[in-house]
């Protein structure tokens, strides 16, 4: 067990934000996990997201905490286009090898936030916040198929007509798209 908890301490990378200024669709992406209720427990949540356009470049659900779905999650992202840098926490499904290897194959630098700074990553932070107002603690949902369908709607809403205060009140999708945003997709 020494051996593995060494191995993981080794793939805990240093927070390379801290005065950084995000000019620029494509300059930083972050991911995080959170819950969502569903009849008789949680399903887990999973976004990518743009730090310039709050944009969601894609999400996952699944029923554990197994790293896969991250894994998943980040292919399709990068599937559309590739940040500079990647930021995330040092949650044991964004510290293993198959979460780094995408990364490390397009030459992203990557960053993790201090322990316990949730601050570090604000911007997805405050997307959970908007996420659980505004959709999921309205509603009920009874399966996991009912939530995803329901979090698809509102992850397009989100991404195309929700306007943003920090945005001077435009979309995620205007802003990214506006400002030399290389991605290829748009959430439906």
């Amino acid at each position: 067990l020494v051996g593995s908890e060494m191995c993981i301490r080794d793939r805990i990378y240093p927070y390379l934000l801290r005065g950084v200024v995000v000019d620029r669709p494509d300059f930083v992406w972050s991911t995080d996990i959170t819950y969502v209720r569903v009849k008789g427990g949680f399903i887990y949540l999973m976004a990518v997201m743009d730090w310039y356009s709050r944009y969601v470049l894609s999400w996952n659900l699944s029923n554990s905490l197994e790293g896969r779905f991250c894994v998943d999650g980040l292919l399709e992202a990068l599937s559309q286009s590739d940040p500079e840098i990647f930021n995330t926490d040092q949650g044991s499904q964004f510290t293993s090898d198959d979460f780094f290897a995408p990364l490390h194959e397009k030459g992203i630098k990557i960053s993790m936030d201090s322990k316990g700074r949730a601050i570090d990553n604000i911007f997805i932070e405050r997307l959970w916040r908007s996420l659980k107002y505004e959709e999921v603690y309205l509603k009920d949902y009874q399966t996991v198929k009912d939530a995803k369908e329901s979090l698809k709607q509102y992850f397009a809403f989100y991404n195309n007509e929700r306007p943003h205060q920090s945005l001077n009140y435009s979309s995620p999708a205007a802003v990214y798209y506006a400002n030399g945003a290389r991605g290829r997709f748009e959430c439906e």
